[in-house]
């Protein structure tokens, strides 16, 4: 089934209108407030996936939960001058921001539109599809990769960067576990959730089975290991930590609940947390992801 979005939206599965209401809300203005942690510690991941399987020149591309557009306006800087860009997501307040800023830059040949994956029917063929961090969050995995599956030609690649498992990543960890001390995520919440969660293709096994059931052929995995910065210094990585990932999502649910033990979190956060602080100041934690790589059927 499907609901209408707002004027001008493409419709969005009802399984995902709960996390479109997250994306396009609360976690928007997160990651706006986190925009240069988020966009340089998950590019440098994102790099190493377009190193692993670049497009080639005069691709057409689509980048799937494209967020801030930052990954597609590198796309289209792999295809010019004859290809071209798309970069989807379910969120209208990313897609105007990617938007303008693609406008600003003066680039040609890449668009936006706002939609959501699992129902969305493309109006092209694509030679190449990317994501960075972006399919983790479909409420039926396989109904989306397959929907992106028949969009690509004959042959066409995908290339998805997702996160390895929560203990490979060891300050999303800390932060979860320290969280779990003082709260449990509520059953019930006026707060939307993102859907499944980041983690949700941490396992190779599983992220298999989705795309050999979406018709993929040629999986391949890749791990990624690259630090990233989490903080400019200890005060800002404890609050991008209880911001977003596992453990922000949980404070955000819980609302009041979580204003009455923050105090308490936030000094055990700093204390787990304090090993990955740099002589500079820095805060630099190992993170660990999959590059994904498949193709669909020639």
């Amino acid at each position: 089934m499907e609901t209408a979005g707002p004027a001008g939206a493409k419709p969005v599965a009802q399984s995902n209108e709960e996390a479109h209401q997250a994306w396009d809300g609360p976690l928007f203005d997160r990651f706006v407030e986190f925009r240069d942690l988020l966009t340089t510690g998950l590019g440098a991941h994102g790099e190493a996936a377009l190193a692993a399987h670049p497009p080639n020149p005069g691709d057409r591309v689509l980048d799937v939960g494209c967020g801030f557009g930052d990954a597609t306006q590198r796309l289209v800087q792999l295809v010019r001058p004859n290809g071209s860009a798309l970069g989807i997501d379910v969120s209208e307040n990313f897609i105007e921001t990617a938007s303008r800023e693609a406008k600003d830059a003066g680039l040609s040949n890449i668009s936006f539109m706002v939609g959501d994956v699992q129902v969305t029917e493309f109006e092209q063929e694509f030679d190449y599809v990317f994501s960075r961090m972006g399919v983790m969050f479909f409420a039926n995995p396989v109904v989306a990769m397959r929907n992106i599956q028949r969009a690509l030609v004959p042959g066409g690649r995908l290339c998805v960067v997702v996160w390895r498992k929560r203990e490979d990543n060891e300050w999303v960890y800390r932060a979860e576990k320290v969280v779990e001390k003082y709260l449990e995520a509520p059953e019930d919440s006026d707060e939307p959730t993102c859907g499944p969660g980041p983690f949700s293709m941490a396992s190779a096994d599983t992220t298999s089975d989705i795309l050999l059931g979406a018709g993929f052929e040629e999986v391949e995995f890749r791990r990624s290991d690259l630090p990233v910065t989490i903080g400019h210094d200890l005060d800002h990585a404890i609050a991008f930590n209880l911001a977003l990932g596992p453990a922000g999502e949980v404070l955000r649910l819980s609302g009041e609940n979580a204003d009455q033990v923050r105090p308490q979190i936030e000094a055990d956060l700093r204390k787990a947390l304090a090993d990955f602080v740099q002589p500079d100041g820095e805060v630099v934690a190992p993170a660990s992801t999959w590059i994904v790589s498949a193709r669909a059927p020639s």
